[in-house]
């Protein structure tokens, strides 16, 4: 039985989800029964790899309400990324995937609405042993470093919005 990998996507720069996206679209190639779970995008909000999964029929939930800074009210949003780690840990736990992204999972660990080493410690007892889990999200912790298999760093070497050009769809999303 081959080990599952925990692959951490992490850094200021673009490419993180990307890099995710790759692995998601590789392991659904080979046959392997993958499923996305987004943390913070929202259903509001048209992005084209969601518009493609669904084109694919990939399993795609996209839970959150956008983006954290323009929040009407962060209660709820906490409330989200709250539900959102309930279902991760169903489809975890389920034994039904080959690999599972957590898109933006990040965030919630950072700004404290989960609690890191409970969410550590659920992993290290419940993933199942075969089961590949990408991780996205910028700031990730030496503890969440630690427990990965492989760790990506993104950095920022030039960036267009950065010139003033303003997000492109298809690009950005």
């Amino acid at each position: 039985m081959p080990k599952g990998l925990i692959l951490l996507f992490t850094g200021p720069g673009k490419g993180k989800t990307t890099a995710a996206l790759g692995l998601l679209l590789r392991a659904w190639g080979q046959g392997l029964r993958v499923c996305m779970l987004q943390f913070l995008k929202s259903e509001d909000r048209i992005i084209g790899e969601r518009l493609a999964a669904q084109k694919l029929g990939l399993e795609w939930h996209t839970l959150g309400d956008g983006f954290t800074w323009r929040s009407k009210d962060i209660a709820e949003t906490k409330a989200k990324a709250q539900q959102a780690w309930a279902l991760a840990q169903e489809k975890i736990g389920s034994k039904q995937y080959d690999l599972i992204v957590l898109d933006e999972f990040t965030y919630p660990l950072n700004y404290g609405w989960l609690a890191e080493a409970e969410v550590i410690t659920w992993l290290q007892q419940h993933k199942p042993a075969a089961l590949h889990l990408a991780l996205t999200g910028r700031k990730a912790s030496p503890a969440l470093i630690a427990i990965a298999d492989l760790v990506t760093e993104m950095q920022n070497v030039k960036h267009h919005l950065a010139q003033g050009i303003s997000a492109q769809r298809g690009i950005e999303f």
